[in-house]
């Protein structure tokens, strides 16, 4: 596949970012008053994810869910001891603060998420708890079953998690 695979995966990292660009977006319209932009932000954000998907599935970066899982964990583990290690670093010596909080949070949760998709991957299939999880809106700090009282990674209100089901 060649320079059409090195293609599909700048595709998909493009319409991946739209997709996160333009829903960042709706929510400041709507903060804004401005709805029908807001709306139209969410219908692209959904259309460039329709693209992401289709450019995902041609370069056979969709398995099974086992397969899907233990790409999950490899991905999060490369994050924390990896990616955000150096970023974080970078920000730090350029004296970026904003940056470096935004770095800190992602690899505190990257760490959590890795373990989420790992239990899970050793229990498929085994049945268990149903449960939805809580997300963090300031920092994405994840937690099963029920949103803490104060999040243990940013100290946002417990009340403020977004339930995921």
């Amino acid at each position: 596949m060649g320079k059409t695979l090195d293609d599909l995966k700048q595709a998909f990292a493009g319409e991946s970012q739209a997709n996160r660009r333009y829903l960042a977006f709706a929510k400041k319209a709507d903060a804004e008053g401005h709805p029908q932009a807001a709306r139209l932000f969410r219908a692209a954000a959904e259309a460039e994810t329709v693209h992401a998907h289709a450019h995902l599935r041609a370069m056979g970066g969709i398995g099974s869910t086992r397969e899907n899982l233990a790409a999950a964990v490899a991905g999060e583990v490369h994050e924390f001891e990896k990616m955000y290690p150096a970023m974080i670093e970078d920000a730090r010596t350029e004296g970026e603060a904003q940056a470096l909080r935004s770095f800190e949070f992602a690899n505190s949760v990257e760490r959590i998420h890795a373990g989420l998709f790992g239990t899970i991957l050793e229990n498929l299939g085994q049945g268990g708890d149903q449960f939805p999880y809580h997300i963090c809106p300031v920092c994405g700090f994840t937690a099963e079953k029920g949103a803490p009282d104060v999040c243990p990674i940013c100290g946002a209100k417990g009340s403020s998690f977004v339930r995921i089901d």
